[in-house]
């Protein structure tokens, strides 16, 4: 792999929130990237230094925010957007810029489930774009890196997702595991609500304070169980039940799932080895070892252990990451390498 002799033209649309301002963080020093349009409806107009002080000394800093045109985004050279846009309003966007012959990193949930009849049951309208269902890539790399090189349109998956279904998938492929058993948990930071004004997400609520919430059916359930089920090869109902800490960023996950008759540690450990030993993002802790958000914020990493309960016969595995690296931002970024054909870690590759 090598570098591009001229940089690739990157857009960031919908550029002012959390996630907006990660792929920022990151797009910025990236060596083979020139940003060339940073699109926000609220913030148009608006130098990217006025908005982000923290980025004041950028190449880009002067750089001003438009609106989402994709006219505008076409004629600024771009031929790659990452879209960080809530869900109904991506996928107006992406088919433009597809029409435009310019690739699109779709991070909101409009392309990550393959049936429109399954988004429209968990997100409570109709899909605005079938006919791109059949053709988007789930943009896990460690899973779907081959399908990635080649897509156009990838559904970069939801934060929680990715800290649930990486530990799972290959031992559901080895029949390690029951799928009938499993139990998710997560802990999520305040940033994972996005960047709004909602009362549930003030301060004063938040701090010193932890809870539930979107119990029983949360809409993360709907990629969760897709993926989980492509992987045992059967259809996977689970358990889900998310809750907020009062962190900036940062997501752990502890899962619970029944081990098939006689499996022992000996063999989880060499399944995990086998499936992400050589995997640059993924830290595999070994048994015994919970995973912790500190070890894995502003990163891209995602820590994995994982302990048996012999008195019940369950395997929990203990995941954490960085809601705006490895479950956002960080994670399109390596879809970007790995379609560029770049080294996966460039411009990610920091501790």
């Amino acid at each position: 792999m090598n570098f591009p002799v001229n940089k690739i033209k990157t857009a960031i649309i919908g550029a002012s929130g959390y996630t907006g301002m990660e792929l920022l963080r990151i797009l910025l020093s990236h060596p083979s990237v020139e940003l060339t349009a940073v699109t926000s409806r609220t913030e148009a107009g608006k130098r990217l230094d006025e908005v982000f002080p923290r980025f004041a000394k950028a190449n880009a800093a002067q750089l001003k925010f438009s609106l989402p045109d994709p006219d505008a985004i076409a004629a600024s050279g771009a031929t790659v957007a990452f879209l960080a846009l809530p869900h109904g309003i991506a996928a107006e966007i992406a088919t433009a810029l597809l029409e435009r012959q310019i690739k699109v990193i779709d991070l909101s949930a409009d392309f990550r489930l393959r049936s429109a009849a399954v988004y429209e049951e968990f997100y409570k309208h109709p899909h605005p774009a079938t006919e791109l269902l059949c053709e988007a890539v789930y943009g896990l790399p460690e899973i779907h890196g081959a399908s990635i090189q080649s897509a156009r349109l990838i559904a970069s998956p939801g934060c929680y997702p990715t800290s649930i279904i990486l530990p799972l998938i290959p031992l559901l492929k080895a029949k390690l595991i029951d799928p009938s058993t499993i139990v998710a948990n997560s802990m999520s930071g305040v940033s994972g609500a996005g960047r709004k004004a909602d009362v549930s997400l003030l301060f004063c609520e938040c701090n010193e304070s932890a809870r539930a919430y979107g119990v029983p059916k949360h809409r993360h359930l709907s990629e969760i169980e897709q993926e989980l089920s492509i992987a045992a090869g059967e259809p996977v109902t689970i358990s889900f039940i998310p809750h907020l800490i009062p962190v900036n960023s940062g997501i752990v996950t502890t899962t619970t799932v029944k081990l098939a008759h006689g499996v022992g540690a000996d063999q989880i450990t060499a399944v995990l080895e086998s499936a992400y030993g050589t995997q640059p993002f993924i830290r595999l802790l070994g048994q015994g070892k919970p995973a912790d958000t500190k070890m894995v914020t502003r990163t891209n990493f995602i820590d994995i252990g994982f302990e048996i309960d012999t008195r019940t016969n369950r395997l929990i595995l203990m995941s954490a990451e960085d809601n705006l690296g490895k479950g956002a931002g960080g994670q399109a970024v390596q879809s970007f390498n790995l379609m560029h054909d770049l080294q996966p870690t460039t411009g990610l590759d920091s501790w």
